[in-house]
């Protein structure tokens, strides 16, 4: 064999284990139940409690119902009561688990003491902050938005501020218990500049950026904080 000849199929080999590989992580992505199976304890290792923000629907309500069905119970909050009546009603009848619901309005200010002391003295193992609003529903410019400086207030609010506080709330019982997982949810929107949505996706990158640098920060606390790229939802 030839030098060349060995050089081509040296190439060849390792052509053929890269793209091997790739197929391989592409595999273990497309099925993760099977290729990253958790033991059945995992989640109520964590904690007796999930809070859900923004669960009374939607992806907030689809994670409710999820980890009552891997028996953690769960507080749901959002603003409307009789959405977040039903929701619970339906979880704990499908679930058998204990659901509790909190109200409150993520756009303003004065509701966090009232959240705190609701979730007091509760083991919380897992926080999916999923709460969020769109400034309009139909794309615009920026100065094109209907009641701008509302908007502003209450985007920041919703998708900024309440994710922040939230951490702020839960995480100290985490960090003492050396357990947890916190799940921000952000926004495929926020992987690219989102002209016509400017305002929404800023939001979103934030929930991205924030979420990276506290996953660093605690880590070696035994806490995990993931992002989620979620598509188009409805809230």
């Amino acid at each position: 064999m030839t030098p060349t000849e060995i050089i081509f199929m040296l190439a060849g080999t390792c052509t053929v284990m890269f793209f091997g590989v790739k197929l391989l992580g592409l595999v273990m992505m497309l099925a993760p139940k099977l290729c990253y199976p958790l033991p059945v304890s995992f989640f109520t290792s964590l904690g007796k409690w999930a809070v859900v923000t923004g669960g009374s629907d939607g992806i907030g309500r689809a994670y409710a119902q999820e980890l009552s069905k891997h028996g953690m119970n769960v507080i749901i909050i959002s603003r409307n009561q009789e959405k977040l009546d039903r929701a619970a009603r339906n979880i704990e009848l499908s679930t058998g688990t204990q659901v509790k619901v909190i109200t409150a309005d993520f756009t303003k200010d004065d509701m966090y003491g009232h959240i705190m002391k609701s979730l007091e003295d509760l083991d919380i193992g897992i926080l999916v902050n999923n709460v969020g609003i769109l400034p309009s529903h139909v794309p615009c410019r920026l100065l094109e938005t209907a009641d701008l400086e509302k908007k502003i207030y209450d985007v920041i609010n919703c998708n900024v501020k309440a994710m922040v506080k939230m951490c702020r709330i839960v995480l100290p019982g985490m960090q003492e218990r050396g357990r947890g997982v916190i799940l921000n949810v952000s926004s495929g929107i926020a992987k690219i500049p989102c002209p016509m949505y400017t305002l929404y996706a800023a939001s979103k990158v934030f929930v991205e950026r924030f979420s990276k640098g506290l996953q660093a920060e605690y880590k070696s606390k035994g806490i995990i904080i993931q992002w989620l790229h979620s598509g188009f939802q409805h809230q």
